[in-house]
């Protein structure tokens, strides 16, 4: 089975408000919830992988004014949220719905529970109602809902799982079809982009862009973004096409991460992945002699470099997706757009893929805005250097023949050679929390 560009974009992007891990757990006891109407559940238990749990962790939760936790996600969900939107399932918050969720939280049980052995996206949502019991499964990606039943029965005609079903069966297949492509090959797909298409990824441009400006007059977060212009402005740091890369997707991270309630447009799954994939091309066409529809062309080859890379290492790893997959769409994206073949982009890939490679993914938090700073810089850098003949070599490291031998490296370093890595991130993460009592 084969994929067009444009069933891979619907497949790949798409709106979600805040992280999507505590959004996915949000969206389970959502959907659970749906069932019993306006009835407030007596209880509420969530069990998740260990990548939801480290990613949902910390980062703050949109229109919450700063509040985070993997329980608070879930109490928000099942009182406030809507499963029909999916990943923006909590755009219905409101203060009042925070408060109401704070109350319930006081009054009830809202336990969450780690999977110490499951591997790959798993949410399992349970709400108690008296005697009768709602449960919600997802599983592989973030809004694909594969199982909603009463007392143990499916949910008679619920669009919520069947919509998803299909989705799930959608994504798996898509993975497989798109590793066996050749970077030429995704190229070539951008060749078959039409007028929806261009409209959607303008979209994305929109979408992020108004993170990054809210970002840069607000300084929500650690406030990076922000803190990169003033240096601009005082001309410590030069603003060429690498600071602005830099400027302009971490300031979009600290209001994600800051829990602004924007919506980001993701890519392979997240936000931030969207963000980089998106953001440092939008900054380097400002710098470069190009039309519109090629920095759009560009930012979809982006997208198509991001999904191949996720097929390889997963939804969720010990690696920063942002720095190896985004990163990797992202410099294939500015190469494309300054004129470049395929041999340059292919070796603007490999040189990222050296410089960014060891970058661990210690879940999401407003320190992620310091990682995407990073990723678009080397994003841009390694594709002016892919350009100007300088060219990573397939001897050293990980690093490949071949562009797609080279990301398929990194798959295998994430889905194997991580996993005690991973383990060791989840553990140091989980004493510094209980230690603090929460």
């Amino acid at each position: 089975m084969s994929y067009s560009v444009k069933e891979i974009l619907h497949l790949e992007v798409s709106p979600a408000l805040g992280c999507t891990e505590p959004v996915a757990i949000a969206l389970a006891t959502a959907a659970a919830a749906s069932v019993m109407k306006d009835r407030t559940p007596d209880k509420i238990e969530v069990w998740v992988d260990p990548n939801i749990y480290k990613n949902g962790l910390a980062v703050m939760i949109p229109g919450t004014g700063g509040l985070n936790g993997l329980n608070t996600a879930a109490a928000l969900g099942a009182l406030c949220g809507d499963p029909a939107l999916g990943l923006e399932v909590l755009e219905p918050l409101d203060q009042a719905g925070v408060e109401r969720a704070c109350r319930y939280k006081d009054a009830n049980p809202v336990l969450v529970n780690l999977l110490d052995n499951r591997h790959g996206i798993y949410v399992r949502a349970l709400l108690t109602y008296g005697k009768q019991h709602v449960e919600t499964i997802i599983e592989t990606v973030h809004d694909n809902i594969v199982s909603l039943t009463l007392d143990g029965k499916p949910v008679e005609g619920s669009s919520l799982v069947k919509a998803e079903q299909a989705h799930q069966a959608d994504v798996s297949k898509l993975e497989e079809y798109i590793k066996g492509l050749s970077l030429g090959q995704l190229v070539d797909m951008i060749d078959d982009l039409d007028a929806d298409d261009f409209s959607f990824l303008k979209e994305g441009i929109t979408y992020n862009m108004r993170l990054a400006d809210y970002g840069l007059k607000h300084g929500p977060g650690l406030g990076v973004g922000m803190t990169l212009e003033r240096l601009a402005r005082l001309k410590i740091l030069t603003r060429d096409m690498i600071l602005s890369a830099r400027i302009i997707t971490s300031a979009a991270s600290d209001a994600r991460m800051g829990g602004i309630k924007l919506p980001a447009m993701s890519s392979g799954g997240s936000g931030n992945h969207g963000l980089t994939a998106i953001l440092p091309i939008y900054a380097v066409s400002e710098f470069v002699d190009c039309d519109e529809k090629t920095m759009l062309e560009a930012i979809a080859l982006s997208h198509l470099v991001t999904a191949y890379v996720k097929a390889q290492t997963g939804r969720l790893s010990a690696v920063c997706g942002c720095s190896v997959a985004a990163g990797a769409g992202a410099t294939a994206g500015v190469t494309y757009l300054m004129g470049g073949t395929i041999a340059q982009m292919a070796g603007a890939i490999t040189n990222l893929t050296e410089d960014l490679a060891g970058i661990i993914c210690d879940g999401a938090k407003s320190g992620c805005a310091l990682k995407l700073a990073t990723a678009a810089g080397t994003a841009v850098q390694a594709a002016l250097f892919a350009v100007h003949g300088v060219n990573v070599h397939s001897t050293d490291g990980i690093i490949g023949t071949s562009p797609e031998q080279t990301m398929q490296n990194i798959g295998t370093l994430s889905t194997q050679g991580m996993i005690d890595t991973d383990r060791t991130i989840l553990k140091i993460m989980l004493e510094k929390h209980f230690a603090k009592g929460n």
